[in-house]
């Protein structure tokens, strides 16, 4: 109905003189209705419709006509020519009104009889859409097309035109890993471009079975289950949890993923929400409840937008003393920690796993036995596409038999599986690759702190620089991509909290001191001419997400000097192209 005002305003010269008092007055005593049938538009159309004295029922209401009960539909001609046209040409009406293939583009508009009007669909996008503009959050997406033979290279609406990115997920740059194209060529020569459906239906292979093999092996779970995307394993796995486990009680960090936080809602559970990495707070939730009753602690490892990092082995230690199960998503962190790259959880006993290799550590508990189930991506540090669950053989054949996001999707297809395995298998023995990324990041952190410029302070890979306004994040962005040609994304609502936004840096293998040294040059260019916060000013406000904090300490790296040492010949042997037995839960196990 605003919109429908809106163009009312700017059409009608009637509705834009006469105050709304006066349009109210003259709907009271139909006074409105008369000067409407003088109106050139309004006059013939009142001609064709039923006046009611009544409404209709809601639940009878329907369009209907005058003269019968079939609906009239009232189509508007189009304009036709002046003169016909010789054979063969075109009239100036078809050529000034294309036929659009978008969709609703060329459909005649059609109206309906009635005595009610219709919800104003389209008056709630667009009011909705003008609010995000008008608070700076409206999304643009940059057309970015990274350049496999040149990283991390790309180039926007033409190849000429390229930029160096500093913001892919694409931790390793295994998206144009050799081998993996390798791979991936001959499965799809051999194989096809699809799963053919379902796993349940024709969608399972080797391929699946490797791939889950690979990853259990990686996490060193008993099991592991693939599905389309982690945002929808995430969502499947908990949402089954609290669907199917009675008076579960899930306790969710305030900043776990959307992916989990949807998941929450759609499992129907209750929640509690503790404090970011809150030990206390967690600790009292938890014990507000008997041991009894069912519980759930979901938290990340890395987090993605401030690059903190949870106390993962002391959550465990809180989950086995409250009776909780863990729920631990990996996904900014698989590839990049740990000695083989299996994320955070096999990083804090590196030295155990780094000597035991594959196999699992003897003689000790690790914090990977105290996980009850990880989740992870395929499409950032493996360079590929897809998502994943790892535990116990009984829990992911329980997800595999009951979960919907899991059934009812069609599978990966079979090289995307195959190549993800072969970056896997890469990764686990590439731990060179794992270095270079943190001694980079090191780098650029260090760098840009000397200039002042504001790091939220963390001790991974995330490289996040506080801005605090959305649209000056936003001009920053632009301004780092046309004038330097570099393309770091601006972060802003609802991804960060309104006030806290920023730019997203992360640094790859591939981003050695030459071109981080133009990147640091451009950011400090970038905050002088617009005038950005620098470190001082965030100090003289008391601080701000970590920022400008008086008495902070500086972030401890998760990756010692030491680790930072390591090469390939360090690892065990067994991780080189090691013999994984197939996994009987991604096929389903037979009752003997």
């Amino acid at each position: 109905m605003e919109s429908l005002a809106r163009q009312s305003l700017n059409a009608c010269p009637f509705v834009r003189s006469t105050s709304a008092n006066a349009m109210r007055a003259l709907s009271k005593n139909s006074n409105l209705v008369m000067q409407a049938r003088h109106c050139p538009v309004m006059g013939p159309a009142l001609e064709q419709q039923r006046e009611y004295s009544t409404p209709s029922k809601p639940v009878q209401a329907a369009a209907t006509s005058a003269v019968s009960p079939t609906p009239e539909v009232v189509v508007a001609p189009a304009p036709a020519p002046a003169t016909a046209p010789a054979s063969g040409s075109t009239t100036s009406s078809q050529a000034s009104n294309p036929v659009s293939i978008h969709g609703r583009g060329n459909r005649q508009p059609i109206s309906f009889a009635s005595n009610e009007t219709s919800f104003d669909f389209d008056g709630l996008f667009e009011t909705d859409i003008l609010k995000k503009r008008q608070e700076s959050s409206y999304r643009y997406f940059n057309n970015i097309n990274r350049l496999a033979k040149e990283f991390p290279r790309a180039h926007r609406d033409t190849e000429d035109d390229k930029v160096t990115v500093w913001c892919s997920n694409d931790y390793l740059g295994m998206g144009r890993n050799e081998k993996i194209l390798e791979t991936m060529k001959a499965t799809l020569e051999k194989y096809g471009a699809g799963a053919g459906g379902t796993r349940n239906i024709a969608g399972h292979n080797m391929h699946a079975i490797n791939l889950e093999s690979e990853l259990a092996a990686l996490h060193k779970q008993e099991a592991a289950l693939v599905f389309s995307s982690c945002f929808i394993a995430n969502d499947a796995v908990i949402s089954l949890l609290g669907q199917k486990i009675k008076d579960l009680v899930i306790f969710s960090d305030a900043l776990n993923h959307a992916s989990m936080i949807v998941g929450i809602k759609n499992s129907r559970a209750k929640k509690e929400i503790f404090s970011h990495n809150n030990l206390e707070d967690l600790e009292a939730k938890l014990a507000s409840y008997p041991r009894s009753t069912p519980k759930l602690i979901a938290f990340e490892s890395v987090y993605s937008m401030c690059g903190s990092v949870a106390p993962i082995e002391k959550i465990c230690d809180l989950a086995h003393k409250y009776g909780a199960l863990t729920f631990l998503d990996e996904v900014h962190a698989v590839g990049m920690y740990g000695p083989h790259g299996a994320g955070v959880a096999e990083h804090l006993d590196f030295e155990a796993h780094l000597k035991a290799g594959i196999a699992s550590p003897k003689g000790i508990t690790t914090i990977l036995d105290k996980i009850d189930m990880v989740t992870g991506t395929l499409g950032k540090s493996f360079g590929t596409v897809g998502g994943y669950v790892a535990g116990s053989a009984n829990l992911i054949d329980w997800f595999r038999s009951f979960a919907p996001g899991f059934i009812f999707t069609t599978s990966l297809p079979p090289a995307v599986m195959a190549g993800t395995a072969t970056s896997i298998r890469i990764v686990r023995a590439n731990i060179e690759d794992r270095v270079k990324q943190q001694k980079n990041t090191r780098y650029v952190k260090d760098q840009l702190n000397q200039l002042g410029i504001p790091i939220i302070p963390n001790p991974s890979h995330i490289v996040p620089v506080l801005v605090g306004d959305a649209a000056a994040a936003k001009k920053a962005s632009d301004l780092l991509m046309d004038k330097h040609r570099i393309y770091v994304q601006a972060i802003n609502f609802p991804t960060v909290a309104r006030g806290e936004e920023r730019l997203r840096i992360t640094p790859t293998p591939g981003h050695g001191k030459e071109i981080s040294d133009v990147l640091i040059g451009a950011i400090d260019d970038v905050f002088t001419e617009l005038n950005l916060r620098r470190i001082p000013s965030w100090e003289n406000v008391g601080g701000h997400c970590g920022v400008g904090v008086a008495g902070s300490k500086p972030a401890q790296h998760l990756w010692t000097n030491k680790q930072l040492e390591l090469t390939n010949k360090d690892l065990n042997p067994n991780c080189m192209e090691p013999v994984i037995k197939q996994l009987k839960v991604s096929s389903g196990i037979p009752v003997a």
